[in-house]
């Protein structure tokens, strides 16, 4: 099967490259400005995708039998400082690449996130209403509504959550960031009443593998990992897997902090009816954190403590 996938740099990306070629399907990677080596990927092709055209002409070359989208504007704060700049990737880019996936007959897999809901009444099932509080979760709401109007029967949009793992740049998941900070000696504040259900790339990368592989599977499904946990607690396992202190550790709460106002407080999901009908299953976060590294940049610091 011939895969186009673009964000091939992220973190997810990174990953689901690894697990279809471990599939032994042939995936076409889009990157922006990013050089290095992406194992799993058949080729690398650098465009930006914020070009209509170029992004167009690309997807014709290649013509996929399946195309993933992994490209976003990840961060919420950053979609509320450019607003325009992330719609177009939040949302033009899905609505386009649907266009294209009805064009040529392929499947189009969208990730979308949990934060499409307010986080005040979890677990949340897929067919719940959702209730934006940002900007990022209304780019996230109208991608999966532009999408599913244009290519309703080719298309999968898997809500994800916070994601763990090793990233290709060693700064983009959780315990890289954490172990950054903790190597410069910095106190980290993690909040108590904020909980996510963080899901470890390679599994939903394995997911993603099975929804390219399945054609029965359209509509929109939620996965994550198999518990909720408060950043605090994430926090502490994570100092706790790689044998260091938690005394950098700052137990903090959202309601303390007016910057917090719009973060959600609980974003738990229901995996049914998906968790059923895949062989991948949900894990606990001790699960996760076995396959975590320390990134290279920071092994001289971890090595000499």
């Amino acid at each position: 099967m011939k895969i186009l996938l673009t964000g091939a740099s992220g973190l997810l990306g990174s990953a689901f490259a690894k697990a279809a070629s471990r599939r032994k399907h042939g995936v076409i990677g889009i990157v922006g400005s990013f050089s290095g080596q992406i194992d799993g990927l058949e080729s690398k092709r650098k465009i930006d995708l914020l070009d209509r055209f170029a992004t167009e002409r690309k997807v014709l070359e290649v013509f996929p039998d399946v195309i993933v989208n992994c490209a976003a504007f990840s961060y919420p704060s950053r979609c509320e400082e450019e607003p325009e700049k992330s719609n177009r990737l939040n949302v033009e880019l899905p609505a386009q690449l649907a266009s294209l996936a009805k064009h040529l007959f392929a499947k189009f897999i969208h990730i979308s996130s949990e934060q499409v809901f307010d986080g005040h009444n979890p677990p949340y099932r897929r067919t719940d209403s959702v209730s934006v509080i940002n900007h990022y979760a209304k780019q996230k709401v109208d991608s999966e509504q532009r999408v599913h109007e244009i290519a309703a029967e080719f298309a999968t949009t898997l809500r994800v959550p916070l994601l763990s793992g090793n990233s290709p740049s060693g700064n983009r998941s959780l315990h890289e960031r954490l172990l950054r900070d903790w190597s410069q000696g910095k106190e980290t504040p993690l909040f108590t009443d904020e909980r996510r259900q963080v899901c470890l790339v390679d599994n939903l990368a394995d997911v993603l593998v099975e929804l390219c592989e399945r054609n029965d599977l359209k509509g929109i499904y939620h996965w994550a990992g198999s518990e909720s946990l408060s950043r605090y607690d994430m926090g502490t396992k994570i100092a706790e897997r790689f044998g260091l202190s938690t005394e950098l550790i700052v137990s903090a709460k959202r309601d303390d902090q007016a910057w917090a106002a719009n973060r959600q407080p609980d974003l738990s999901m229901d995996l049914e009816p998906l968790k059923g009908l895949l062989k991948t299953s949900p894990q606990t976060f001790d699960q996760q954190l076995e396959s975590l590294i320390v990134p290279v940049q920071l092994r001289a610091w971890y090595n000499s403590i």
